[in-house]
């Protein structure tokens, strides 16, 4: 499989105004993002920059920016947007969507998404961690994920993602990390897609796919990076980047 690597980025956001050109020590935090996403050795990186200022950060920093719409609605959009203008022919196979606030990432997680895809069953990849901290279990701010996942396995079928603690009983539970690999022809019928019941129910875009009847699978890491959304999580992300 090849894979080319997409980080979406754009300057309006409601919590963190100008979020990917926040400064994390002396560098912006959408090149942490690019520099611990090109050191991951996948493929090819680009930034989906919406706002010029975006693209100049990164150029700056000697990486490959491609201007879309600053109007698309979704990352998802952006990136589908940015693979199509890098790349017309369609010689990467897998387009692998990193958010651009996760500054923390470990490069490892990109070539998981990718592993998730192993299975040519599968449209869709995507990366999980086990919940170790009591508090997640009940905090609606992070997505968990309900996994068919066969004993002494590292990858399985993600059947549902949730706000709420899925499944019950006992057990792992898994946080969902938002990062995605799509087969190049699952991202683009995926960006035809309208909203859907349960996407809207669940603020939660990945189940637009399941309820297409598209299929996601997960496999499961143990480093879940920090998503930055607002200034508290900034400050947390300096601090445990050494920069505080």
């Amino acid at each position: 499989m090849s894979a080319l690597i997409v980080i979406p980025a754009r300057l309006a956001a409601t919590r963190l105004p100008n979020k990917p050109l926040a400064m994390i020590g002396d560098r912006p935090m959408i090149v942490h993002v690019w520099q611990r996403t090109v050191a991951a050795n996948a493929g090819p990186v680009i930034v989906a920059a919406g706002d010029q200022a975006i693209a100049d950060a990164i150029k700056a920093a000697g990486g490959i920016a491609v201007m879309t719409d600053p109007d698309l609605p979704s990352g998802s959009d952006r990136v589908h947007a940015a693979a199509e203008i890098f790349d017309p022919k369609g010689e990467h196979d897998i387009v692998v969507n990193v958010q651009g606030d996760l500054p923390t990432l470990e490069p490892r997680l990109i070539p998981a998404a990718i592993r998730a895809l192993k299975d040519p069953a599968f449209q869709i990849g995507t990366v999980v961690a086990p919940i170790t901290l009591q508090e997640e279990l009940t905090d609606t701010a992070v997505v968990k994920a309900a996994l068919s996942l066969a004993p002494g396995a590292d990858v399985g079928p993600a059947l549902y993602f949730s706000r709420n603690l899925i499944p019950s009983g006992p057990g792992d539970h898994y946080h969902h990390i938002g990062i995605y690999s799509f087969r190049r022809a699952a991202l683009r019928r995926f960006v035809t897609l309208k909203p859907t019941v349960l996407e809207l129910r669940e603020r939660l875009e990945q189940l637009r796919a399941i309820e297409d009847g598209m299929r996601i699978c997960a496999a499961v890491e143990n480093t879940i990076p920090l998503g930055v959304d607002t200034p508290a999580d900034l400050d947390r992300a300096r601090k445990l980047l050494g920069f505080a």
